[in-house]
């Protein structure tokens, strides 16, 4: 795929930027190589190799999936602004 000026001109405007005309040849060619440089990853041969996340092989820490009843209701109100009983009071969102 090759960008001319039109292209460069379309990608500028997606991107809400301001691209003089005098520039646009130079730019072109820079995303030209941009391209080329992603072209050389395609011809790498990838097969067999796993995907990874990180350069060390370890397992996340989870906790076991408990139901529980939220803690203590007058501890976790106790910073509330507004509160009705064990209820905040928030604005009314829904005419």
């Amino acid at each position: 795929m090759s960008i001319d000026s039109a292209t460069v001109t379309k990608i500028a405007h997606l991107a809400r930027l301001k691209v003089a005309e005098a520039d646009k040849p130079q730019l072109a060619a820079e995303l030209n190589g941009i391209l080329a440089f992603v072209a050389q990853l395609d011809e790498v041969d990838v097969k067999g190799i796993a995907p990874m996340t990180s350069t060390h092989a370890m397992s996340l820490r989870q906790r076991d999936d408990v139901v529980t009843d939220g803690g203590d209701a007058a501890a976790i109100l106790v910073n509330a602004p507004q509160r009705t009983g064990d209820f905040f009071v928030v604005p009314k969102v829904v005419e």
